[in-house]
């Protein structure tokens, strides 16, 4: 049975969106969360990166167009976006750290959006969240790139878990990824409009893995 639902598909789909609205049900119906979103920045309509998000409200950089790494440090680029390593890790660290069980009845919730390209250059990242996967009391809820270019191994591997569900929202300029996702819940075209559909399963499926 399934413990941990991530949720995949293209830029763009509403992945975050269905993240944010799904915590929003668990809070309110007194599930113990917590974790972090990634959110899009911009200045006068433009894009210039993106933010790390909690669900209590800090915020923090995760990427800037044409930003320099500290002195010292390597630079991390994807695309035109230089990642803030030791912004990104001072955020999401803790949060991950202090997913464990909690003293009430069923399991915490995590969610960690999202397990992509940026957030990888963080190998101490890359642990914490195998430890959350692993720790008894916990579910995870989260996001992860479709396959695209070389393979991620964290992404791989959480595909491949026994104890994952993961939910692929599909484009309409995307069908193949049906295809890809052989442990597929739901597929369906996804817009603006209809995205919400899958909310219930999504919320349903992590409390199922509570239990």
């Amino acid at each position: 049975m399934a413990r941990h639902v991530f949720l995949t598909g293209p830029p763009g789909v509403g992945k975050t969106t269905l993240i944010q609205k799904a915590s929003e049900v668990l809070k309110s119906s007194g599930v113990p969360i917590d974790g972090f979103y990634t959110e899009e920045v911009r200045q006068a309509g433009r894009r210039i990166g993106f933010d790390v998000v909690t669900l209590s409200g800090t915020r923090g950089v995760l990427s800037r167009i044409g930003s320099e790494p500290p002195p010292g440090k390597r630079e991390c680029r994807v695309g035109q976006y230089v990642v803030d390593l030791t912004s990104f890790e001072q955020l999401a660290l803790p949060v991950l750290r202090n997913a464990g069980p909690g003293s009430g009845p069923g399991q915490r919730v995590c969610v960690i959006d999202e397990i992509g390209k940026m957030e990888l250059f963080s190998q101490p990242f890359i642990q914490a969240v195998r430890q959350t996967l692993s720790t008894p009391g916990t579910v995870v809820l989260g996001t992860i790139p479709v396959p695209k270019g070389k393979p991620l191994a964290l992404v791989e591997e959480i595909r491949n878990r026994n104890d994952v569900q993961v939910f692929s929202m599909l484009s309409c300029a995307v069908p193949p990824l049906c295809r890809r996702e052989p442990r597929l819940r739901r597929a369906l075209p996804v817009t603006k409009e209809n995205r919400s559909r899958l909310l219930p399963d999504i919320v349903t499926c992590v409390q199922s893995g509570r239990q």
